[in-house]
């Protein structure tokens, strides 16, 4: 049976998840929506969106999503989205010394553009620096060996913006917000019978719902411990060199650059002057060894892995610097951290009904450092999924899994992945757990 607009609805988490599904449900009618955020501020410190820019790629090896990512890129291109979103286009590539694996995952990419009728057109082969110079005509480096293609479809969102915009939206829509540790800060969801009936606040009071949707990105698995394994907590690193006025200018407009054996970054941000760097990796975890699952360190250690990049993927940041833009190969590298994700194994979302939980709570995590793209239309799953009259989850792919226990290697087999994940106190210094 579908779930009444009147009921009272609950949301945890107010990054982009949550964000989008209070967008979607206030614009469908839906009259009572609450949203609780453990952070004082909308984008919360704890999302991994709350950033200067997200790539928006709408190709995928595997054609579901690309096709929708092109129906997110069509709403990222209406006017409630459009300040946000720059198709500066997509410069994919791999270096002449970029490992089997990069090379392979680069090929089924482009093949996957080329063979889509919607993208196609846009596609440009890049079949070494000559080609690619045009598109990238700040490049001054030496490109050694770079091949790939271009893809002027794509492009990037500025994702911390996004989310304040449509923070104002809801809240002038008349969702509400109770932010902070104490009052937005879900302590537990409370169940009767089986049946969850509200949660319970860091400031110890109850908040009556008919139905809880649980969207806490990779802090997830703390207030859902039922998840298990099928979400961990991952994180990726992030940095970024700060430019000069003029710096900023000249750089303006110049395509997402990703080599795949290295990293990517995106033109600068004109009003922070600061261009953006992700090495390439298969990513950092912290894992309990009780439970075997791997927990973001939020919010009690931000202050530790705020300000600290691995060793090795400044490695990785400073060869792509030299290999594109060597005047910045050696400058400082400012607001260091680690940008942390809701993981799956598969990398699909789950977007569906707990079980045992009586239709009363809703999970909507797995994003995997690849659903900030859907932002302007993920929300619309959630919908879709309250207005079934069966209450079913008609995406196969989404609906809740039993994980298996003990620990692996969550999304190592991903193609568009290099490396294996590492623990977080393995290259923590001085620290063995967080």
């Amino acid at each position: 049976m579908a779930v009444p607009k009147s009921t009272p609805i609950l949301i945890i988490g107010g990054g982009a998840f949550g964000l989008s599904t209070a967008l979607h449900l206030v614009q469908n009618n839906y009259t009572d929506i609450t949203v609780f955020e453990q952070d004082e501020q909308i984008p919360p410190r704890y999302s991994a969106a709350n950033d200067l820019n997200k790539i928006v790629r709408a190709e995928y090896e595997d054609k579901f999503y690309t096709d929708l990512t092109i129906e997110a890129i069509k709403t990222w291109k209406t006017p409630l989205f459009a300040p946000y979103f720059h198709q500066t286009g997509f410069l994919h590539c791999v270096s002449g010394a970029a490992p089997q694996k990069a090379q392979e995952t680069l090929k089924r990419f482009q093949d996957a553009a080329t063979s889509h009728p919607t993208i196609a057109p846009h596609v440009v082969p890049l079949n070494g620096p000559g080609d690619i110079r045009p598109w990238f005509w700040q490049c001054d480096g030496p490109l050694p060996g770079w091949r790939g293609y271009m893809n002027r479809f794509d492009g990037y969102a500025h994702s911390g913006n996004a989310l304040a915009g449509i923070y104002r939206v809801t809240q002038g829509a008349g969702v509400k917000f109770f932010l902070g540790a104490q009052q937005g800060g879900v302590a537990e969801i409370v169940y009767e019978g089986g049946k969850a009936v509200g949660v319970r606040t860091g400031d110890g009071r109850f908040h009556a719902a008919g139905l809880v949707i649980v969207a806490a990105g990779a802090g997830v698995g703390k207030i859902l411990p039922s998840l298990g394994t099928q979400i961990v907590a991952k994180a990726w690193s992030v940095a970024h060199v700060l430019l000069s006025d003029e710096e900023t200018a000249a750089l303006r407009g110049i395509p997402v650059t990703y080599a795949r054996d290295f990293g990517f970054f995106f033109e600068p941000d004109p009003k922070t002057n600061l261009l953006k760097l992700c090495p390439m990796g298969g990513g950092y975890i912290n894992t309990d060894r009780a439970s075997g699952v791997s927990h973001s360190p939020f919010p009690e250690h931000l202050d530790v892995v705020n300000g600290f990049l691995p060793a090795e993927d400044e490695g990785r940041i400073r060869k792509l610097l030299a290999q594109t833009l060597p005047g910045l190969a050696g400058r400082p590298l400012v607001k260091k951290s680690l940008c942390w994700f809701a993981d799956t194994k598969d990398s699909d979302f789950i977007v569906d009904y707990v079980p045992g939980s009586q239709g009363s709570v809703v999970v909507l995590s797995g994003d995997s450092g690849h659903g900030f793209k859907m932002f302007p239309i993920v929300g619309g799953w959630v919908r879709d999924l309250l207005e079934d009259q069966q209450g079913e989850q008609k995406v196969s792919r989404w609906r809740w899994k039993e994980a298996g226990g003990g620990k692996e290697d969550w999304g190592g087999d991903v193609s568009w992945r290099l490396g294996e994940s590492r623990e977080l106190r393995d290259v923590l210094p001085g620290r063995t757990k967080l």
